[in-house]
């Protein structure tokens, strides 16, 4: 059986809001409005920045772009990359420089991309 890349590209993004969820839910019965507001706020960076990393690859490496544009690909690749990195650092500082949420829920948030990218590793795997 062979896995498509764009599966489980999609397969990723569902796993990192589905986590966003579970996350949110477990934070908001468990922890302090601080910390809950950090996982959520965390999990929504990652999930919003993979959801336009995946949409600026699909968008930007097909047939037609690739054989007009060849390398010049790759720069407007990482060019978007490096805004929306920008862009989430300068959020988050905002959220811990304000103390809008705590810092450690918001690396909990921050590292649900890590859960769902293990877990789709995983799956890929075991097929």
């Amino acid at each position: 059986m062979t896995v498509h890349a764009a599966e489980v590209i999609d397969f990723a993004v569902k796993a990192n809001w589905l986590l966003l969820v579970i996350g949110g839910m477990a934070a908001v019965l468990t922890t302090s409005m601080p910390f809950y507001l950090g996982v959520v706020s965390g999990g929504l960076i990652v999930a919003v920045n993979f959801h336009l990393l995946k949409r600026t690859v699909t968008k930007t490496i097909c047939a037609a772009a690739v054989s007009g544009q060849g390398r010049y690909l790759t720069g407007r690749i990482l060019v978007k990359y490096f805004i929306r990195f920008a862009v989430s650092g300068m959020i988050i500082f905002w959220l811990i420089s304000q103390h809008i949420v705590h810092p450690l829920g918001l690396l909990a948030g921050l590292s649900l991309v890590v859960a769902s990218v293990f877990l789709v590793t995983m799956l890929v795997v075991t097929r």
